[in-house]
């Protein structure tokens, strides 16, 4: 009985406190740009048989100068998800930054 509770308890943890990971990867001269900083494109990537077989691909637009910023997170709504299904189904959100550049003119 000892042994079912203490593994009660640590698949309870595992469970509960997964941690939400976080992903962020510069692509071309993301970090030396100025500019107002604004969402591009969001994706969800969905993933079965604890990550092993992905359902799809998902793609995200990227700009055209190609300087931005790929956040990979493992969000709360990703964590119940992976909760209720015990890992079976995992799912991951993707969200590309990019920086608008100032083109005021000064005279």
């Amino acid at each position: 009985m000892k042994r079912i509770s203490f593994l009660l308890i640590i698949s309870i943890n595992l469970i509960l406190l997964q941690s939400c990971m976080t992903t962020k990867t510069p692509v071309g001269n993301y970090i030396e740009k100025t500019g107002e900083e604004y969402t591009y494109d969001k994706g969800k990537q969905v993933w079965i048989f604890w990550g092993l077989v992905p359902i799809g691909r998902t793609h995200v637009n990227t700009p055209s100068s190609g300087d931005c910023m790929v956040i990979t997170r493992f969000r709360f709504t990703d964590v119940l998800i992976s909760s209720l299904t015990f890992g079976i189904v995992t799912s991951y959100s993707i969200k590309v930054k990019a920086k608008k550049e100032n083109t005021a003119i000064v005279k």
